[in-house]
């Protein structure tokens, strides 16, 4: 028995023991084919292949009109950029200078922030104390000339050409490539925005510029220009404070919406960029590339705007207040910016919104120039600012309709009652005058509340105010859109000031019975908005019907489905700090209303009306109210015109605003051509006489 189990282990063992000899076979044999046989390649393979990713950028969305129209789209860039690879400063500096040769001769720009120039030799610092900081941060001995600082990065970067301005090439990229850095997966870019010739001769000499890739990229584009400049906003690159806990959407050289649509609506607009896999030798050839996630477009965001409408209103503005300026009417006045509003009376929709001066949002997309911001920045008329909601009037004499609305729904007053302006209204042991009283010593004489808004009488007004008192003409004001924001899809817009027994609160006093007599006339502590202007009057065209103001007609995803109208409200709102229109709901009737209308027809449709001179020959009836506020500054009276059309039925809302335009009927040609070109008229057509206007104009 134990001889059997003997002769049974023994057995075992030789087993393992050949199983054992044959797996090390295997082994050795592997071994000598990864080692002996293809040992080089693989070795070869492993020292030299390189992976990377490469960021797939997304296109950002479009932002369209109304129709369709791009106003503001995408196009492809090319951008070229530099990987580090195994090579000597020879071989980079050869590809470097090979490769700005291509980039010269066809005109292309690269990126060069060396700073010094050579024939002759000097630094294009301006002054010796920055000089100075700019020596010690590149540990050059503070008395180097220009001269032996240039020798000292070619030395420092191995450049043997004795050509002076070959080595400058050179010295510019290697000198960015110190400070940004580079590596085999993270690359420098030297130029943006190249030629397609460019592009070709590079792609063509893949052999020579094995360390070089053509990226391409997709820019913000402005088919329309300057149009609708304040609508549409500006990109820029993301600042730190930006950036800091977005890190996980945003990178540091990422482009962002800065103002505007482009600003509220960025996480729309933005898209979400892909990932491409490259693989590459030590010499920097592309072996392979493969996409391992595809970027998904922007959405893109449909406005209400109609861009045509929106060029025809920015026109007029602009040649209204240059014609103001240089003395187009019976007298010079100072103007220099403005605003105008068109709206659909019926929805809310901003149909145009102009602001002057303008700007080209292209300056910003690859960084803007001193000279260029420095303009948009400095002085009064700051072409950056919104006007139309992120500065505040006096509306003057245009405010009429409001305090005539809160005596007739109040019960104040009634369609039929006059009241007599005898030139000067006396009471609180004060006095105000009617504006025709200051010119010819007169009053109006009985006017009803209609007669009272054709002729602008002041006298009508302050009485109508001291009969309701303050705290009635401000609720009815607050409903109508005033005081307060609109909720437009906007930034920056602001609320304006409602003149109000709140305000005397604030100041720790009590209201004066003397300041609603001024109030009623548009002045006091009333400030707003040229688009709260234009809520406004809609609200007035439409019969007192409540509307949101909006600019934003739908969102498209870039698979063709819409975002909820619910949910991209929501987001802005929060995003803007935007509140509900907490206003009490108000019914008029509509005689009332019709009454305040048939006055406002009077202003352009009769003789006498303060804008009957641009619109009497013209063949679409329109209900309108000019208003001179003044400034407080001699010579200086800001102008408006606030109207709607077609009379009977109306469709349009249209508020002009000039700051220091003098008086309001210059402004009403702005409105006379928004709506011909609204109702498909031609312009030229339309003839207007000037002489034909009031003599006298200053409308408190």
């Amino acid at each position: 028995m134990d001889k059997v189990k003997e002769k049974n282990d023994r057995m075992r063992y030789n087993i393992i023991t050949i199983f054992v000899y044959i797996i090390g076979i295997v082994l050795l044999a592997q071994l000598f084919n990864l080692q002996i046989i293809h040992g080089v390649e693989y070795r070869e393979t492993s020292n030299t292949k390189l992976t990377r990713e490469s960021t797939l950028e997304a296109d950002r969305g479009n932002i369209r009109d109304s129709s369709g129209t791009i106003m503001a789209g995408v196009e492809s860039q090319y951008s070229v950029v530099l990987y580090k690879t195994k090579a000597t400063d020879e071989e980079l500096n050869n590809t470097i200078l090979s490769l700005l040769n291509v980039l010269i001769s066809n005109g292309d720009k690269y990126v060069d922030e060396f700073l010094i120039d050579v024939n002759p030799y000097r630094f294009k610092l301006e002054s010796e104390e920055s000089q100075k900081a700019w020596k010690k941060a590149n540990n050059i001995y503070e008395d180097f000339s220009a001269e032996e600082t240039f020798n000292y990065f070619k030395d420092k970067y191995k450049i043997t050409t004795d050509n002076v301005e070959d080595a400058r090439k050179i010295i510019a990229i290697r000198y960015q490539i110190s400070y940004q850095g580079y590596s085999s997966t993270k690359s420098i870019e030297i130029a943006s925005n190249i030629s397609r010739a460019s592009l070709l001769q590079i792609k063509e000499q893949n052999m020579q510029f094995a360390r070089v890739e053509i990226v391409e990229k997709s820019t913000r584009t402005y088919p329309l220009g300057n149009t609708g400049s304040h609508i549409l906003g500006r990109i820029g690159k993301i600042e730190e404070s930006e950036l800091k806990g977005n890190e996980d959407i945003y990178s540091q050289n990422d482009i962002i919406g800065k103002a505007g649509i482009e600003y509220v609506f960025e996480k729309y607009l933005k898209g979400t960029d892909g990932v491409k896999q490259i693989d590459m030798n030590v010499d920097g050839m592309i072996t392979d590339e493969y996409t391992a996630k595809e970027a998904v477009a922007g959405s893109d965001v449909i406005l209400t705007i109609d861009s045509k409408l929106q060029a025809v209103t920015e026109e007029a503005l602009k040649n209204n207040i240059e014609k103001i300026a240089n003395g187009g009417f019976s007298d010079t006045s100072p103007a220099d910016a403005g605003a105008a509003v068109v709206l659909n009376v019926k929805t809310g929709e901003v149909l145009a919104m102009a602001s002057y001066p303008d700007y080209n949002p292209s300056s910003f997309i690859n960084g803007i120039d001193t000279n260029t911001w420095n303009y948009y920045i400095n002085g009064n008329t700051k072409p950056l600012e919104n006007k139309a909601i992120s500065a505040m009037y006096s509306p003057g004499s245009t405010y009429k309709m409001a305090t005539a609305i809160a005596g007739l729904e109040s019960g104040a007053i009634t369609t039929k009652e006059t009241i007599n302006d005898t030139g000067v209204y006396k009471k609180y042991n004060s006095q105000w005058k009617c504006w025709i009283y200051t010119g010819y010593h007169i009053g109006h004489g009985r006017l009803n509340v209609s007669e009272a808004i054709k002729r602008s009488c002041n006298y009508f007004f302050y009485e109508v105010g001291d009969r309701i008192g303050i705290d009635t003409l401000a609720k009815y004001s607050y409903y109508l859109g005033l005081g307060h924001k609109t909720g437009i899809e906007l930034s920056n817009e602001i609320s304006g000031v409602l003149a109000s027994t709140q305000i005397a609160k604030q100041e720790n006093r009590s209201w004066n019975p003397g300041e609603t007599i001024s109030a009623a006339i548009g002045q006091s502590y009333n400030t707003f908005t040229p688009l709260q202007m234009a809520k406004y009057v809609a609200m007035i065209a439409n019969g007192g019907k409540r509307i949101d103001v909006t600019i934003v007609k739908s969102i498209v995803n870039s698979d063709g489905s819409e975002v909820s109208r619910n949910e991209y409200e929501s987001y802005v709102k929060e995003k803007l700090g935007l509140e509900d229109d907490d206003s009490e709901e108000l019914s008029f009737n509509q005689a009332n209303i019709e009454a305040i209308k048939e006055g406002m027809r009077g202003v352009t449709s009769e003789s006498g009306g303060t804008a009957y001179s641009t619109f009497k020959n013209f063949n679409i009836e329109v209900g309108g109210k000019t208003g001179s506020a003044q400034t407080g500054v001699t010579g200086k009276t800001n102008a408006w015109f606030v109207g709607f059309a077609p009379f009977e039925d109306p469709e349009i809302a249209i508020v002009v605003f000039v700051r220091n335009g003098g008086h309001g009927g210059y402004t009403a040609e702005v409105a006379r051509d928004i709506i011909a070109q609204y109702f498909g008229m031609n312009v030229n057509q339309v003839t207007e006489d000037v002489s034909a206007m009031p003599t006298l104009q200053v409308i408190n």
